[in-house]
């Protein structure tokens, strides 16, 4: 298998259609979310493609179980290229009904994890540099986490973290051939927007596909150029 990508996330949305680009581009896949069928039903949507596919079921919020998925992709392929921290959750509430085993979730799915990921896969990562120095991790932040938002403020605080993880992992790993890129979108159509629906329509949100061809963009670019940060926002929507 001459490269390899491991996508979190991956059974619907952004981390979907990422996943598909990447097979698109000659990527060898690992794919994970947390439920097992929706899980398998993309993954075979993937395969009937033509595309190779691991599909590794898991609560990537729980270390262990994100650490089964590395230990899977690492038997099956034995490199990684491209790491997709794609995983998610955003719960709404006000400061004062803010509930920790919410809370918890969401600070342990959209930034722990990630933290994790970057362990275990750091050897991985630093192979594959060390080969062509193209490996690249793509950290799915929000828009929110340029800007706290209220109601969404846990969320919002977590992502940012997102973005400042991606910052420190540039200076600590870009100079081995490892670039970061923390992607800030605005609302994209997928099931998580499902909650906004009824004030932003669906046709008028980002494409999945959207931040899918600017992640085939940066596969594109020399070891020279690093992108730390990508803001995708919707037009006329303020910055």
């Amino acid at each position: 298998m001459d490269k390899a990508a491991l996508i979190t996330g991956g059974s619907s949305g952004i981390g979907l259609a990422i996943a598909r680009m990447l097979g698109e581009e000659g990527y060898a896949l690992t794919v994970s979310a947390r439920r097992e069928e929706k899980l398998r039903a993309a993954a075979d949507g993937l395969r009937a493609e033509g595309l190779e596919v691991l599909d590794v079921a898991a609560n990537l919020g729980d270390e262990a179980e994100l650490a089964r998925v590395v230990a899977a992709h690492r038997e099956r392929y034995g490199r990684l290229d491209i790491l997709v921290n794609n995983a998610g959750v955003g719960v709404g509430a006000s400061v004062a009904e803010i509930d920790s085993r919410k809370m918890d979730l969401q600070i342990d799915l959209n930034f722990r994890s990630l933290v994790v990921a970057y362990r275990e896969c750091a050897d991985l990562l630093r192979a594959s540099a060390a080969e062509h120095r193209r490996t690249q991790v793509w950290n799915m932040a929000s828009i929110s986490g340029k800007s706290g938002q209220p109601w969404l403020s846990v969320y919002s605080a977590s992502k940012a973290a997102v973005i400042g993880f991606t910052e420190a992992m540039n200076k600590e790993l870009s100079s081995e051939g490892i670039r970061s890129t923390a992607f800030c979108p605005a609302f994209v159509d997928t099931p998580m927007t499902d909650f906004v629906k009824g004030q932003v329509a669906a046709e008028d949100m980002i494409r999945p596909e959207d931040i899918a061809e600017l992640c085939r963009a940066l596969l594109r670019l020399s070891p020279a150029a690093l992108v730390p940060e990508i803001v995708v926002a919707r037009p006329g929507e303020a910055l």
